[in-house]
């Protein structure tokens, strides 16, 4: 049953239907197989719904409309500007501001692909201009946008925090120290970068500029506090602080900047209303797929073949994150997290691993494997929006994803960058 499941999946995929397509199709046969018919199709169905049922889930559309607000309207400008007056001036610093404005705009917005908007449109020309390669231009939008799924709010820890019944809050908290880690080792590599290329460095900025920078930003770097700091105050929930961030976001562009009018909400309400119809069928779907696979016990025959059940916790951690990299390759991310999370369930909870550390673990991969090749989702964002071929955007891609590897191992080895704010806020 698994290898049919499988080739028609494949099958579907290469006749090029969208993600959803292969999945439902390849569990609904594996449902007709298992129970001899559609007679009991309703209990497929309920499968599905009850994946879309918990209540966390309201942040994910929460978030994504946050995050639509502010891309179309100032709060992305503001940050790069601010960025750009403290430390646009030293070697490699156009690079590192891209990197760190990435990081900032992820913290405010939680959506790669609004990241790769939000800073790439603005800030490739000047890279261009300066002389960096098209190639580590892209490959730096790319994989630093990456950081906003470690940096909260992040949909894929919403999504593993539902599935996996881990604390949302915790796991928010938890992703603070690696999404910092990976800025310090990308600015050290586009430092480097400049150092070899002889790159011209921007024009310092006076103090004056700084304040005015500092002060126009003011407002948007507000998003952070409210949610990591209502978070950890108890002030309120994840699913609240989204609610928060829109509520903040409307005021912020509407209001305050006024670089939205009325009439731009219908077209924000539309792009938010379908990226969520996305995002709740995939959601669905990959509930209901898991259930399937799951009920035909393939993920501990699966499990059983690897010897998953004698390694330590390392081990467990080093498989986990190997299944994570080559899915997120192919597949998309969310559906990555729905399949495999409960695979490694019993796996994870026999070796005694936090959860939460588990967590940052996989939402780490899924960010290697969003700009990975082949079908990293975030590349052909950047080849939609900068109208680049293919092979250009994932050229310069090979560093970067070494370093997120490495990342992935001072994980493995020092917990703690992870687990040090979790504890604090929450032991």
């Amino acid at each position: 049953m698994a290898t049919i499941m499988m080739l028609i999946m494949i099958g579907l995929l290469l006749l090029g239907f969208p993600m959803m397509v292969p999945l439902i199709t390849g569990a609904v046969v594996g449902f007709v197989m298992m129970f001899d018919g559609f007679s009991q199709m309703g209990t497929f169905v309920q499968q599905m719904m009850g994946g879309i049922r918990p209540a966390s889930l309201i942040a994910v559309p929460m978030f994504i409309l946050a995050a639509d607000i502010m891309t179309r309207g100032q709060s992305a400008d503001r940050l790069i500007n601010m960025v750009m007056a403290f430390i646009g001036h030293v070697k490699g610093g156009l690079a590192i501001s891209t990197a760190t404005s990435c990081t900032l705009f992820g913290a405010v917005s939680g959506s790669t692909q609004a990241t790769v908007v939000a800073v790439g449109s603005p800030l490739r020309p000047k890279l261009l201009k300066a002389g960096y390669s098209d190639s580590f231009s892209l490959a730096l939008i790319i994989n630093s946008s990456d950081i906003a799924f470690l940096i909260p709010p992040s949909i894929g820890f919403i999504i593993y925090g539902v599935i996996s019944e881990t604390s949302i809050a915790e796991l928010f908290i938890a992703g603070i120290g690696p999404g910092l880690m990976i800025l310090l080792m990308f600015s050290i590599y586009c430092l480097i970068y400049a150092h070899i290329n002889k790159l011209p460095t921007e024009e310092k900025s006076t103090w004056r500029q700084r304040g005015i920078a500092m002060r126009e930003a003011l407002w948007p770097l507000f998003f952070p506090v409210i949610i990591v700091g209502g978070i950890y105050g108890g002030i309120f929930s994840p699913t609240e602080a989204a609610a928060v961030c829109v509520l903040y976001a409307f005021l912020l562009e509407f209001v305050v900047f006024r670089s939205l009018k009325l009439p731009d909400i219908y077209r924000i309400a539309k792009s938010t209303g379908l990226i969520t119809a996305v995002v709740f069928i995939l959601v669905a779907v990959g509930t209901g797929f898991s259930w399937i696979i799951s009920f035909a016990q393939i993920p501990q025959a699966i499990l059983d073949s690897v010897g998953i059940s004698d390694m330590g916790p390392v081990g467990v951690m080093i498989t986990i994150c190997i299944a994570f990299f080559i899915a997120c390759m192919f597949v998309d991310p969310i559906v990555v997290i729905l399949v495999l999370t409960p695979i490694f369930a019993p796996a994870i909870a026999a070796s005694g691993i936090d959860p939460v550390l588990v967590g940052v673990l996989i939402t780490l991969q899924v960010a290697i494997g969003s700009a990975t090749p082949p079908f990293g989702c975030d590349i052909f964002t950047a080849i939609a929006i900068f109208k680049r071929p293919y092979l250009e955007v994932i050229r310069g891609t090979p560093p970067f994803v070494f370093m997120l590897i490495a990342a992935a191992g001072l994980l493995i080895a020092f917990p703690q960058i992870a687990l040090f704010l979790r504890d604090l806020a929450f032991r």
